[in-house]
């Protein structure tokens, strides 16, 4: 079992205020896999990348506009923190807990 196996609670600091949702992640090798569920819904993630403590992955959104998400953190224990990147609006940063 990798580090980021779990539910993760997640709020990312946006510029339309904080967005909460719940990141459900697997790790099979250097392979993330999973969904993040919120607001608008659960998306299933893409282009998920773990190495060592380092995750990454993708969500297409389609609310409030097409966007594609680029999440990046690093997983420290039960912790997790990193950056969104959010198309033309820039960078956000978000945490993640586990759940549980």
């Amino acid at each position: 079992m990798s580090d980021v196996d779990g539910v993760w609670d997640t709020v990312t600091d946006t510029p339309m205020g904080q967005q909460k949702g719940t990141a459900t992640l697997k790790a099979d090798g250097d392979t993330l896999t999973g969904t993040l569920s919120g607001a608008q819904g659960t998306v299933e993630i893409q282009d998920g990348k773990v190495d060592g403590n380092a995750v990454s992955w993708k969500l297409d959104i389609t609310q409030p506009m097409p966007l594609t998400l680029e999440f990046s953190a690093n997983v420290d224990g039960d912790e997790m923190s990193g950056s969104v990147q959010l198309g033309a609006f820039g960078t956000a940063t978000f945490k993640g807990t586990r759940a549980g």
